[in-house]
């Protein structure tokens, strides 16, 4: 006796939106809110359950299903998650260079501020900036073993003699 799975159900309704443009993004408006904000970048887990919690709106309620109002609410709140009442903690841009402002940026600015700020560290000639010039891992992390794909097509390993045979040494 088989059981065949019954398939989840499929949204159905006039009103459902199959995909949903948030903060210059395309979600998935099948996936629950909690899960979908999430594809957002600089948006993570934490990120995300606060805007939830800060709407009101249900973490697994589907993204597809909301209202007009309730996405511009999401869309206001990720906006300015500082103004909603984040703490400075949880922001990805505490004390920026230029404006001394705690700032939470998303998705194109997030990109733009990181390629200025490499940029900013090699024209410095700072540790970090020297890495990212030559390719190396930056934070810390052992060269000798790992980061080879920068190296070219070195292999490492023990060499075989040119004379010796499997069996002879």
């Amino acid at each position: 006796m088989e059981q065949q799975a019954t398939p989840r159900a499929t949204p159905q309704g006039q009103d459902f939106r199959h995909i949903v443009r948030i903060a210059n993004t395309d979600l998935d408006g099948k996936k629950s809110v909690y899960i979908a904000i999430k594809k957002i970048k600089g948006v993570g887990f934490m990120v995300s359950n606060m805007v939830c919690r800060f709407s009101g709106i249900p973490r697994d309620k589907r993204l597809g299903e909301l209202s007009d109002a309730e996405l511009q609410k999401l869309q206001q709140i990720l906006s300015d998650i500082k103004s909603a009442g984040a703490p400075l903690w949880m922001l990805n841009r505490r004390k920026d260079r230029e404006t001394g402002a705690h700032l939470h940026l998303l998705a194109t600015d997030l990109t733009f501020v990181q390629d200025n700020d490499i940029k900013n560290q090699k024209k410095m000639r700072s540790y970090v900036g020297v890495r990212h010039i030559l390719g190396q891992p930056v934070r810390g992390q052992r060269t000798q073993s790992h980061f080879r794909k920068n190296k070219g097509k070195v292999s490492l390993g023990v060499k075989r003699r040119e004379g010796a045979k499997a069996g002879k040494v």
